[in-house]
This record gives C-alpha cells, structure tokens and sequence, in this order.
C-alpha cells in the first residue's frame, strides 16, 4: 500500500512542478501579447500621421515648381 501512495504523491507532485511553470508562461505570452497590440497601435497611428504629411507634402509640391532653385520638373 505504500509503493502506490508514494507513486500518486509524486505524480501529484510532478504535476504541480509543470503547473507553475506553465501558469508562468501563459501569464508571460499574455503581458507579450498586450505589448504587440500597444506596438502595433503606435505603428498604425505612425502610418495614418505619415500618410498625413505625405498628403500635406504633396499638395505643397504643385507649388514649388515656381520657387527659384527648384531644378525638378515634371
């Protein structure tokens, strides 16, 4: 009767021993998670605020082609 109980309490404890390490990673790949939706909010915000400028700059182009100095034609 022995050999079995001490077979289910290190089978117990084996279990426990891959719980917390598991519980860990999963807790870890949830904060990752977060942080590459944050990251990825920054980029799209980056993006949308480039494309902006860009827009702004373009329109500016049109009339640069009568400033002295400006050699690129189209």
């Amino acid at each position: 009767m022995l050999w079995p109980m001490t077979a289910v309490a290190l089978g117990f404890l084996g279990l426990v021993a891959l719980a917390v390490p598991a519980a860990r990673v999963g807790l870890e790949a949830r904060r990752l998670a977060r942080r590459l939706d944050d990251a990825a909010q920054q980029v799209s915000r980056a993006t949308r605020d480039l494309e902006r400028s860009a827009a702004d700059v373009a329109r500016r182009a049109g009339s640069t082609r009568d400033l002295p100095g400006s050699e690129f034609e189209r």
